[in-house]
């Protein structure tokens, strides 16, 4: 992994980029755009993000934008300023204000040679020669309550993937959940998540999928959950593994809840690693360090060593990482030791309390490694 950080001297923005490239030759980039001036307008500060991922796409060249995700600060008043910006990828918009002071902080996905759609149901299509990887961004619709919203969510979700001959247990790989309110909502969309699941065959006995439910606010402030997606047609099942790190988390299921701590999927020539939204948590379920914020983070991270190692990767293969705070008050320390750790690694921190109150801080990333020939078709 290539590490690269812009400053452009016309914008106001700091881009941090991670670079892969395999000796397959297909080039992925996960770039992380932060607003550096927060005494600009709110209109200035979308404007120069915009700016920015024009630039990126000139300078990547040939590499096609598959998804961007913004994290607002106040996504009913911000709404406009995001209806300006192009939608030729995925797009997701969720309230988790960056922590840095700025309005806006945006994450986005390229990959080189490659062809990208948008289908009339607003999902996004990545065409590869032996995957589609489809990107499925802003699932919500209000109704009664947040487990009515839930099931139909996963409802019409798993009638998109049909379309492409997919299914929710073989073919999804990442889920991200977002819950307005979560101190009190969390549990029932939970309950609902684990109803839906059951009906579709994913158990402890089979397996879930790798997922972050935290805060989150749509433009629409009458939604209380908001989901993204991602899954691969053409995927088989030998290539995704199921990380567990049993030596420092337990199974989910033990508290509850149902996810995968994290997964691995395998082609030709590389891994992806997605790692759910993690915490300061042992293998017996129990909050590690309850109010220490600063032991808190040193378990987290060390979680994450952890999963990763069991899927043959290291730290220094993460391509993108997403950092939720609880408590507003930490951002200071928790920046300063992020910037000394992992300086030039792509991140973001934002406020989202995570869904236990005792977790004072989640993070969740994306690695990618290259690996040899394993009879699979490349990525």
């Amino acid at each position: 992994m290539e590490y690269k950080v812009i400053n452009w001297d016309n914008l106001a923005v700091k881009v941090t980029i991670a670079t892969f490239l395999s000796q397959a030759g297909i080039t992925e980039y996960h770039a992380m755009i932060e607003v550096n001036n927060n005494n600009l307008s709110a209109e200035k500060q979308f404007n120069n993000i915009e700016e920015s991922i024009n630039k990126l796409q000139e300078s990547l060249g040939n590499a096609s934008l598959v998804i961007k995700r913004y994290f607002v600060s106040d996504a009913v008043n911000q709404a406009d300023f995001l209806k300006k910006a192009p939608l030729d990828s995925a797009t997701s918009i969720v309230q988790q204000p960056p922590l840095n002071g700025s309005k806006v902080s945006v994450w986005t996905y390229w990959v080189s040679d490659s062809k990208v759609k948008t289908d009339s149901l607003g999902n996004c299509i990545l065409e590869r020669p032996a995957y589609k990887h489809l990107y499925s961004t802003q699932l919500q619709k209000p109704m009664l309550n947040e487990y009515a919203e839930t099931d139909y969510i996963f409802e019409t979700y798993t009638e998109t993937l049909k379309k492409y001959n997919c299914k929710l247990k073989d073919n999804c790989i990442r889920t991200w959940i977002y819950v307005q309110g979560v101190d009190i909502h969390y549990r029932k969309m939970v309950e609902a998540r684990s109803a839906y699941f059951e009906r579709e065959d994913l158990t402890s006995d089979t397996h879930y999928i790798a997922s972050t439910g935290i805060e989150g606010k749509h433009l629409d402030p009458n939604s209380l959950v908001l989901m993204d997606a991602y899954a691969i047609e053409g995927i088989e099942k030998e290539q995704i593994k199921y990380l567990q790190g049993l030596t420092h988390l337990n199974p989910t299921y033990e508290y509850g809840v149902t996810f995968e701590r994290a997964t691995a999927v395998d082609y030709g020539d590389r891994r992806h690693i997605y790692v759910s939204g993690t915490a300061s948590i042992d293998n017996k379920g129990a909050i590690v360090y309850p109010t220490k914020i600063e032991k808190q983070i040193e378990r987290t991270l060390e979680n994450i060593e952890v999963l990763l190692a069991e899927g043959n990767a290291q730290m220094n293969d993460i391509a993108q990482m997403i950092v939720y705070l609880r408590d507003t008050a930490d951002y200071e320390f928790v920046s300063s030791y992020m910037n000394k750790h992992y300086s030039s690694t792509p991140k973001v921190i934002v406020w989202a309390p995570v869904c236990r109150p005792g977790w004072l801080i989640e993070i969740e990333c994306i690695a990618i490694k290259e690996i040899g020939d394993n009879g699979f078709e490349c990525f």
